[in-house]
């Protein structure tokens, strides 16, 4: 086992397939790791691979709700650039969420998302606050599950809107997997990014 994905400690002590069949989410690439491999083991195996799109899947389902909620919104800020002249309703709700969870802050993520414009990806932050346990909200809504995996495909959609944010995918997957691998270790995932010579010329 290599390095890079070791120390994982917010990530649940569970096979990888179950974690994923909890989210219903599946993955493209067939694992020949067992059925009870660790997300450790299956990372390894997807980056072997070179399946960097099924290694962002498997992080969605892998960090635990608040901290998959950061790390979309992580990805988010990518998107939006390092100076935004307006910070999306939706994202401002689920960064909110994220430093202080309640049922109120999730009341406010529901409400972002309903006025959000039609071609606001953020929304996908919001989502993953709305849906974060599982259920469709807080109060009646919680006597309803929601469609399941619904926080964590959210999570995945704003990590692929993401992936557009560097002029190479490749490197920027990995950055965006480096990112919730700190997140997993406990960290706040705002680690350096490594330009290519391509996005530093002037």
């Amino acid at each position: 086992m290599t390095q890079r994905f070791a120390d994982l400690k917010k990530v649940p002590d569970q096979p990888a397939v179950r974690l994923l069949a909890l989210a219903n989410a599946r993955l493209q690439t067939k694992l020949s790791t067992p059925a009870n491999a660790s997300v450790q083991a299956v990372l390894e195996e997807l980056e072997r691979a070179g399946a960097f799109v099924d290694m962002l899947r498997l992080m969605s389902v892998a960090l635990p709700p608040r901290e998959r909620v950061w790390w979309a919104c992580l990805a988010a800020r990518d998107i939006l650039g390092s100076q935004p002249d307006a910070v999306p309703p939706p994202l401002l709700a689920a960064e909110n969420w994220v430093r202080k969870p309640s049922d109120e802050a999730r009341d406010a993520a529901r409400a972002a998302i309903d006025l959000a414009d039609m071609e606001d990806d953020t929304v996908f932050c919001a989502n993953a606050v709305v849906f974060c346990d599982d259920t469709l909200g807080p109060g009646d809504l919680a006597k309803h599950p929601a469609p399941p995996g619904a926080a964590q495909t959210s999570a995945f959609g704003m990590n692929i809107c993401a992936l557009g944010t560097g002029t190479d995918p490749l490197k920027t997957a990995d950055y965006l997997l480096d990112r919730g691998v700190d997140i997993a270790r406990g960290g706040n995932g705002k680690i350096a990014r490594l330009e290519t010579e391509e996005e530093t010329a002037p």
